[in-house]
C-alpha cells in the first residue's frame, strides 16, 4: 500500500476555496477506512450568511445513479427479467430493445429526456414534473444506435430503472436506498430530495464565475433513480466507509456494481451500473460525478489502494479537477505539466451525429466541447491531443476523434 502525504494531502486541501473560488464547497479523504482529512468552507446559503459544513446536505446529483443501481442489484432477484416491462414504457420504439444492464451501462441507445425537453420547446427553468417524464418517454422512436454498441450518457436510463424497481418491489425507492445502502453504510442523514426547487437545508447552488459574480440557480426538473439524493459530506464518507469495510465480500452491492463493463461485442467499457471506470496517478478508480445548475460532485475509490475522495461543491467548478489534485496530493505524485499547443488546432466541427465538436486552445491545454459535457485536452507525445476516453488526431484538413470510452471512432 502506498503511504499517503499527509503534508501534500493538508495543502492541496486548503488549496481548494482558492483554486476552485466560489461560495463554499466540502472535501474529504478516506485511506485504510478512516478519514484522514476532511473540510468545509464558505456559505451554503450566501444572502443569509448560513456556513457550510460537513453536516450540511447536498445534491450529488448522478451520483445517485450507483445507489438505484445497487438497489436494484440487490432488491431484485432476477433484475433482466425486467425487460419485459420495457415495451409498457416506450411502446412507439421501433428499433430492439436494450437488456436492464445496457440500461444501466447507458449502452441503451435511448435519448435522454431531459434533452427531449428542449426539443419539445421547454425552457431549463421550467418545473418538469415526475408526470411529464414518461409520456415524453413513450413517444420515442428511435435510439442513437444499436443497444450495446456504443455509450452515450442518458439520464432516461436510470429513470426507467427506477420506475421498474419500485413497480417489481412496491416499495418506494427512498425506503429501498435507506433499506439496502443508507442504514447499512451509516448515512444518517441522507434524504431523497428529487424536486430541485426545494434542496435540503436551504442550501443554495450558484451559477457563475469569480468574476462576474454568483447568483442563484433556477432549477425545476423531478429526479428520481438518475439523480435527487441530497447527503452530507460526513454520510458520504461513512458510505466510502462501508465500502471499504466490505471490499472483499463479493455479494457487497457495491462489489457487485464495480464489475467491469464491457460492451456487446466484449470490447472493454469504462461505465457501468452507475459508476466510471478510470485510472489517476496510476491508480484504478470507481466513481462518478453529479451535476445540477449550480451544483458540483465527485466522488472516487480505489479498491486496491483503499483510497477515497469526496469533493462537492455549490457552485459550477470542476470537482472531478478537485478530487485529481487531492488524489495526486496524498500519493505524492506532482501534477503533470503539460506541453504547449501547436497553432492550427482551434475551430469547431460537425460530428457524423450532427453535434457540433468545439475546441479552444489555450497555452497548455484545450478545451473541447462536445455532446453533454467539456474535456481539457493536452498534447500527447504522438502529436495528439488528448485526454482520458478521449483522442484527436489532425486528418486531411480535419480531424478524427476517437472515444474508447464510448467505443466510437468518427472523421468530423
Amino acid at each position: 500500500m502506498t503511504e499517503i502525504d499527509l503534508t501534500a494531502l493538508d495543502a492541496a486541501l486548503d488549496a481548494l476555496p482558492k483554486r476552485f473560488p466560489g461560495p463554499g464547497g466540502v472535501a474529504g479523504v478516506m485511506k485504510d477506512g478512516k478519514v484522514i482529512a476532511r473540510r468545509a468552507w464558505g456559505h451554503a446559503n450566501v444572502d443569509t450568511g448560513v456556513p457550510m459544513t460537513a453536516g450540511t446536505r447536498l445534491p450529488i446529483c448522478s451520483i445517485s445513479k450507483q445507489f438505484t443501481c445497487q438497489v436494484l442489484l440487490d432488491a431484485v432477484a432476477e433484475p433482466e427479467r425486467l425487460a419485459a416491462r420495457l415495451p409498457d414504457y416506450l411502446p412507439a420504439f421501433t428499433g430492439a430493445l436494450p437488456t436492464i444492464a445496457q440500461l444501466c451501462a447507458n449502452q441503451s441507445g435511448l435519448r435522454d429526456y431531459w434533452a427531449l425537453t428542449v426539443l419539445h420547446g421547454a425552457f431549463a427553468e421550467q418545473t418538469f414534473r415526475r408526470e411529464d417524464a414518461l409520456p415524453l418517454i413513450a413517444r420515442m422512436k428511435t435510439g442513437h444506435f444499436a443497444p450495446g454498441t456504443a455509450y452515450s450518457y442518458c439520464n432516461c436510463n436510470f429513470r426507467i430503472v427506477s420506475e421498474l424497481i419500485e413497480t417489481e418491489t412496491g416499495t418506494p425507492l427512498e425506503t429501498l436506498y435507506q433499506r439496502h445502502i443508507w442504514g447499512p453504510a451509516g448515512m444518517k442523514t441522507a434524504v431523497l430530495t428529487s424536486d430541485t426547487r426545494h434542496p435540503a437545508d436551504g442550501v443554495v447552488g450558484y451559477e457563475g464565475s469569480a468574476v462576474a459574480g454568483f447568483f442563484p440557480a433556477d432549477n425545476g426538473i423531478f429526479w428520481i433513480g438518475d439523480a435527487g439524493i441530497s447527503a452530507s459530506l460526513d454520510d458520504m464518507l461513512a458510505y466510502e466507509g462501508w465500502i471499504d469495510a466490505t471490499r472483499d465480500d463479493a455479494a457487497s452491492p457495491y462489489r457487485k456494481v464495480s464489475v467491469p463493463p464491457v460492451f456487446a461485442d466484449g470490447t472493454p467499457a469504462s461505465y457501468g451500473y452507475g459508476l466510471a471506470h478510470e485510472t489517476i496517478a496510476g491508480v484504478r478508480f470507481t466513481g462518478h460525478a453529479g451535476a445540477l445548475r449550480g451544483f458540483r460532485a465527485q466522488r472516487l475509490n480505489a479498491r486496491e489502494e483503499r483510497l477515497s475522495v469526496v469533493v462537492i461543491f455549490n457552485h459550477e467548478a470542476s470537482t472531478h479537477a478537485a478530487a485529481e489534485s487531492l488524489i495526486r496530493a496524498a500519493l505524492g505524485q506532482p501534477e503533470p505539466t503539460p506541453a504547449p499547443l501547436p497553432e492550427g488546432w482551434e475551430g469547431q466541427w460537425m460530428a457524423p451525429d450532427g453535434l457540433i465538436t468545439r475546441l479552444v486552445p489555450g497555452r497548455s491545454a484545450a478545451a473541447l466541447a462536445y455532446a453533454t459535457g467539456g474535456e481539457t485536452v493536452t498534447l500527447q507525445p504522438d502529436g495528439s491531443l488528448g485526454a482520458p476516453g478521449v483522442t484527436l488526431r489532425a486528418q486531411d484538413g480535419g480531424m478524427v476523434m476517437q472515444r474508447a470510452g464510448d467505443n466510437t471512432a468518427a472523421a468530423l
